[in-house]
């Protein structure tokens, strides 16, 4: 039984768990032993009733968290910034033939263009007269002005009133010459899609990028082996970019052709334009933006007659216009049906320049055109002409 006088030893001594009985004749605590760890149950009876011994030791006040400053805002790395899209490039094309396979089996052997008995004629009368010095000569001074250096790319623009009229052959005339002339690249460019016959005359075999393609792929970081990458490569450092596919139904607006020519400019030396013929509205364009004009026409009545309505036009057009331009009249037949040297002379005096390229069988043809195989006269035809042009695209900055 509890003693009354002491009952807080007798508490103390039932919560510490005393093994043995208090010593006799006293109500003090027990012997000193080791405590037993306290049970939860003891442990929950000290917390309520604390002993003299051992005052209440208040439970620490959590000290208070330290005030976050708030979050800056991270400018984003340059990993987490969004980059727009770039364009697409078109897909490339497939390649197609320029000419068909069965088609190609029916074209004849290429033939020159004069006869045997006239090239062996002109060789007797070479022999006998002061007319060979007198060409070499003539021919050294064209080749002089044919390789005149330029600062920036000239860009030669051959069309003509209608079909038929030989813009196609004159243009492939100029390039070939100008290549062969000069050191730095030549472009051809053929800016009639509608079935021209450009890749045809300068040999291509394949085409794959047109004119319109290029539009959108060119890029003013590209480099000259960029950019004929796109091209097909012609004999002695010559270019052609193609106007189309041999598909009816390409077309080929002012701005892309705009965005062509102003891109390629920087490239090539000379650029020759095969054009729409008049009044198609690229044709206008690239008359305009050129340094010189050169009209193809058939030594006909009616090529004369439509050819000389046009310089009238241009006569009303600022004077550049029909200074720098020079009209072509080329013989389809061996005996034109006019007088061509009489015509030749109405078209001069509009301001015009005139040359007369003679009939050739191997250009009558219609095939390849292989200069090897042309007649003498119109070799050097075709040279006067090309120096005569690109004199006239010199003139103009």
């Amino acid at each position: 039984m509890p003693n009354g006088d002491n009952w807080q030893g007798d508490v103390l001594r039932d919560l510490r768990g005393a093994s043995g009985p208090p010593a006799a004749g006293t109500g003090g605590p027990p012997a000193s032993v080791p405590p037993a760890p306290p049970t939860a149950a003891q442990a929950s009876a000290t917390e309520r009733i604390p002993g003299p011994t051992q005052p209440p030791v208040p439970a620490p006040t959590p000290a208070p968290a330290p005030q976050q400053a708030p979050a800056l805002q991270q400018a984003p790395t340059p990993q987490q910034i969004p980059t727009p899209p770039r364009p697409r490039r078109p897909s490339a094309p497939d390649s197609r033939a320029v000419v068909d396979s069965v088609l190609s089996g029916t074209a004849r052997r290429p033939q020159r263009g004069e006869p045997v008995a006239v090239r062996v004629t002109r060789a007797a009368r070479r022999i006998v007269s002061s007319s060979a010095a007198r060409e070499v000569a003539e021919l050294t001074r064209t080749a002089e002005a044919l390789q005149q250096p330029v600062t920036t790319g000239r860009q030669i623009a051959v069309t003509s009133i209608r079909g038929g009229a030989g813009k196609t052959t004159v243009a492939a005339l100029l390039g070939t010459a100008y290549a062969h002339y000069r050191q730095d690249p030549v472009l051809l460019v053929e800016a009639d899609p509608a079935l021209g016959s450009l890749p045809l005359r300068l040999g291509a075999e394949t085409l794959r990028w047109t004119t319109a393609d290029l539009a959108d792929i060119v890029e003013p970081q590209m480099s000259l082996l960029d950019v004929t990458g796109y091209l097909v490569q012609l004999p002695e450092n010559a270019w052609l970019l193609p106007g189309s596919q041999g598909q009816i139904g390409a077309m080929l607006d002012t701005s892309a052709y705009e965005r062509v020519m102003v891109a390629l400019r920087r490239y090539f030396g000379v650029t020759v334009v095969d054009c729409e013929t008049l009044p198609a509205e690229v044709a206008r364009v690239a008359l305009s933006a050129s340094q010189a004009r050169v009209l193809a026409a058939p030594a006909t009545l009616d090529g004369v007659t439509s050819t000389y309505a046009v310089l009238q036009w241009m006569q009303g057009l600022p004077r550049h216009m029909i200074d720098g331009t020079v009209v072509v009249l080329s013989s389809t037949v061996a005996r034109p049906g006019i007088d061509v040297e009489a015509a030749a002379e109405k078209l001069r005096s509009t301001g015009a320049g005139v040359h007369v390229l003679p009939y050739d069988r191997h250009l009558a043809a219609g095939g390849v055109l292989r200069t090897e195989l042309l007649g003498r006269p119109t070799r050097l035809a075709a040279t006067r002409l090309a120096a005569e042009v690109f004199q006239l695209s010199q003139k103009r900055r």
